[in-house]
């Protein structure tokens, strides 16, 4: 984008769509919790009923930059969760998916 000889907008995105629970349930299992046991739903947060699907078009990055996406959902979810729980001494603790340590922390 940068090296491009005139400034212009561009879409990054997967043209995937998920679900607010399917990010809660990815990034919780990757520390081996239930998000239903931490996180409480107010239904005067949801979206209204018109707003049917959500999806980013990044087709001019791909005919323009030849971009395409080259990390998953559940992979950039791993991402972000491993990069908080590295910047946390609390949540540190916690192990994800892979590991197997204890955890030390009180999470509720």
């Amino acid at each position: 984008m940068l090296q491009q000889d005139a400034p212009d907008d561009y879409v990054i995105a997967t043209g995937e769509t998920h679900s607010v629970e399917e990010f809660l349930t990815e990034a919780f299992s990757r520390v081996k919790l239930d998000w239903h046991d931490y996180v409480e739903i107010d239904p005067k947060y949801l979206r209204p009923a018109e707003v049917d699907l959500l999806v980013g078009d990044s087709s001019k990055a791909k005919r323009m930059l030849n971009w395409e996406p080259k990390v998953t959902f559940a992979e950039l979810v791993s991402i972000m969760v491993d990069a908080d729980n590295a910047m946390s001494p609390v949540t540190s603790a916690i192990p994800t998916a892979t590991e197997s340590r204890p955890c030390i922390c009180n999470a509720k």
